[in-house]
């Protein structure tokens, strides 16, 4: 599969070392970086330096040069690189393209190597990377891997009171997502490819007691048919590779437990049979992104996904060689999964708390994912508090939409009971249901901004079998004049080439939607179509239908009132087939 994906995309390599793009998209300035170090994987797997009558080290060579000559510099694209470069060797004195390198790349290379930016974000990892490459090269007799490490463990300790990865952005703090697992994967990868082993064995605990956490995570994550992590920024088909690269280090380092092993290797095989199955265009062999049923995070090119996925493929080959069943566990199989409802707690602390609550309900097959976390900052739907099920509640990419959360109007401050709450409390409720409810002791807008002194909301969720109830109380502190209300459902459908038979849908009777409490008088507008609007799409399909419950003129909101809105759900679920 790597050697198909590279040979589609291997033409697309300037002389340069530029990258062309696939029409109606741009480049990326670190795309030869990711290019370098995919090409540097499939050597160190395969030995092989040539591929359908190209030179793969000719090329490395070229677009590790065009990276270290790219201004500005993207530090990203300089780590890629600099890891794809010792990819093809540990040390200067047995590296084919460090022969082929000229002595101003040379020199290039040393100076962007030994530059540093602190970051407090996932980007730090890529400092770490930068770090490896110079000492294990010979560039630096100093070694700062260890260190570097250690400061973004700190952070991750300063921003998480539970160890989880924030990667800070303009807001209101707590922007947890998929890259705090891309940080984990890429320093591990980093750290493989040191000089020294015995750093590696030094910091491979530290690493353990992070990086873990989002292992254990993954049983109540992983939907039965495969789908992985599925809400916030760049998730799609990220949110299988990131997830597939991090199970598979675990197991490999030893990380996950003998006893757990088939359960892991169950959601391994679930995870990569959504991603091969929904991503992958199986009869010519490439990673299919972007089409007119679908898109993806925004600044994600196609070139740089099917680099990347190449690159992962070759890791997980060689990852899965290192990786075996215990002994006379290879016909175990795992636990039956159970209702369950778990709030993951990624940031608690006096001035918000954050997190996830997963809740899974195995008679329908209903698994939602409710993210409580910053969106940093730009605001999509992607991260905002809802039940998010790809096939049965769906969102817009890339596109802020109020889905399935109400969104108030107070002049020009436009606030959701989004990023943050007080008070995180799930737990059991009448006949085997769960509970999920937060409150915002202060309103917030969508651009992060608390507004003091306005008011408050209490959110309340409740899930019983496939049915999903949600009752949003709001209250002011002084009368106040609610120019807009709105709530919105889109309805979606699932691919009709690359999907993964099993998966969820909605059937014929929808969403089943009713509004039991509705104190701001709103009225549903007529459903809007919008199949052949290219901007309504998501990581999984296309949307054909928005619903919005409209208020547009003003409402008078007074204090000491209790204003309630409560919607409850019971989807039509179907199973799609393949």
């Amino acid at each position: 599969m790597a050697r198909s994906m590279l040979a589609h995309n291997i033409d697309s390599i300037q002389p340069n070392g530029t990258v062309l793009p696939v029409p109606g998209e741009q480049s990326r300035s670190d795309e030869p970086g990711h290019i370098a170090f995919a090409l540097g994987e499939y050597y160190r797997n395969t030995g092989e330096t040539t591929l359908g009558g190209h030179d793969l080290v000719d090329l490395a060579a070229r677009c590790i040069t065009a990276q270290m000559f790219t201004e500005p510099a993207a530090e990203n694209g300089l780590a890629y690189a600099a890891l794809g470069l010792l990819a093809f060797g540990p040390s200067k004195e047995r590296n084919p393209i460090w022969e082929r390198l000229v002595d101003e790349t040379k020199e290039r290379i040393d100076k962007q190597l030994l530059h540093r930016s602190d970051y407090d974000n996932h980007w730090q990892a890529f400092n770490i990377a930068k770090a490896v490459a110079r000492f294990s090269l010979g560039l630096s007799k100093k070694d700062e891997t260890s260190r570097l490490i250690e400061r973004m463990v700190d952070r991750v300790q300063h921003t998480s009171s539970t160890g989880f990865f924030d990667d800070a952005a303009d807001g209101i703090g707590g922007h947890f997502n998929l890259y705090g697992i891309l940080a984990f994967v890429f320093t591990r990868s980093a750290l493989q490819l040191h000089a020294n082993s015995s750093v590696r064995d030094r910091k491979l605990p530290t690493l353990r007691t992070y990086g873990e956490k989002y292992i254990k995570m993954m049983p109540d994550l992983v939907r039965a048919d495969g789908l992985g992590w599925a809400f916030g920024r760049a998730a799609g088909a990220y949110g299988q590779m990131h997830c597939i690269s991090l199970i598979l280090q675990g197991l490999r380092d030893g990380w996950i437990a003998d006893t757990e092993k088939p359960k892991y290797f169950d959601i391994l095989r679930r995870l990569f049979l959504f991603f091969y199955q929904t991503y992958l265009d199986q009869e010519h062999g490439f990673l299919d992104l972007r089409d007119d049923e679908r898109t993806a995070y925004e600044p994600h090119t196609t070139r740089m996904a099917n680099f990347d996925a190449a690159r992962y493929l070759c890791q997980w080959s060689r990852l899965a060689r290192t990786v075996q069943m215990p002994a006379g566990t290879t016909s175990a199989k795992p636990e039956p999964q159970r209702n369950s409802g778990r709030f993951v707690v990624f940031d608690k602390s006096n001035r918000k708390e954050q997190g996830v609550f997963l809740y899974r309900d195995t008679a329908s097959g209903l698994h939602a994912q409710i993210p409580l976390i910053s969106a940093g900052a730009t605001v999509t739907s992607d991260s905002l508090p809802f039940p998010h099920c790809p096939g049965v509640f769906d969102w817009p990419n890339n596109v802020y939409m109020p889905i399935m959360v109400p969104e108030l109007s107070f002049g020009d401050k436009v606030t959701t009971p989004a990023f943050y709450g007080r008070n995180c409390v799930t737990g059991l409720g009448l006949r085997n249901s769960f509970f999920f409810r937060y409150e915002q002791p202060e309103l917030i807008t969508t651009e992060e901004e608390i507004l003091k002194g306005l008011g408050s909301v209490k959110v309340q969720w409740n899930f019983s079998g496939n049915q999903i109830g949600c009752e949003f109380a709001y209250t002011v502190r002084q009368q106040v004049t609610l120019n807009k209300f709105r709530y919105m459902l889109v309805v979606a459908a699932p691919h009709s080439q690359y999907r993964v038979g099993g998966s969820l849908a909605l059937g014929t009777e929808g969403h089943r939607c009713t509004v039991s409490k509705n104190d701001f008088q709103a009225n549903w507008a007529e459903t809007e179509v919008v199949s052949s609007d290219a901007n309504y799409r998501t990581n999984y399909g296309k949307i054909h239908y928005v619903q919005t419950l409209l208020r547009d003129h003003p409402l008078i909101m007074r204090p000491g009132q209790v204003y309630r809105l409560a919607v409850n759900f019971e989807p039509d679920i179907a199973q799609i087939e393949a």
